[in-house]
């Protein structure tokens, strides 16, 4: 079966190993074939927006979902993993299935839960935030600043 994409004008599409960047009319496509890695633009995480630990790990999980050899990231994904979960290891259910998913070959999968760890990781922030206001205007004083 095929699956069905719209993409917005100037919208892009990782197929495979290839980047499709859509004119400047909405487009439909049918892409049909067999474990072929595809991300949407709004999926998609550059180095420069990995800037947290948990994107840092999606980021290597993207990586492996559309590297023709994914263990090459590895090394990488369980370097990162293990720092997080000392610092936090609340993390670590949500780690157990992207690393299930991954033991498995299922790097969409994994994707889709690494996404639960950004969102878990915004969490706790969010309560870090909340119970830590100075801090956190500390904080903006000094990005400020500089």
């Amino acid at each position: 079966m095929a699956l069905k994409v719209e993409l917005r004008p100037h919208e892009r599409i990782i197929v495979g190993n290839c980047v499709i960047t859509n004119t400047d009319q909405r487009a439909r496509l049918l892409i049909d074939g067999d474990n072929v890695p595809i991300l949407r633009e709004r999926d998609i995480l550059t180095p420069e927006t990995a800037d947290t630990p948990a994107k840092l790990v999606y980021l290597a999980v993207q990586l492996m979902y559309i590297s023709p050899d994914p263990q090459t990231q590895h090394g990488t994904y369980f370097n990162l993993v293990r720092d997080i979960v000392t610092a936090v290891p609340s993390s670590w259910p949500i780690i157990e299935g992207i690393n299930n998913n991954i033991l498995n070959g299922d790097l969409y999968r994994a994707l889709k839960d690494a996404r639960k760890l950004i969102a878990y990781e915004e969490k706790l922030r969010d309560q870090y935030a909340a119970a830590h206001p100075k801090a956190e205007a500390d904080k903006a004083d000094v990005s400020s600043a500089a």
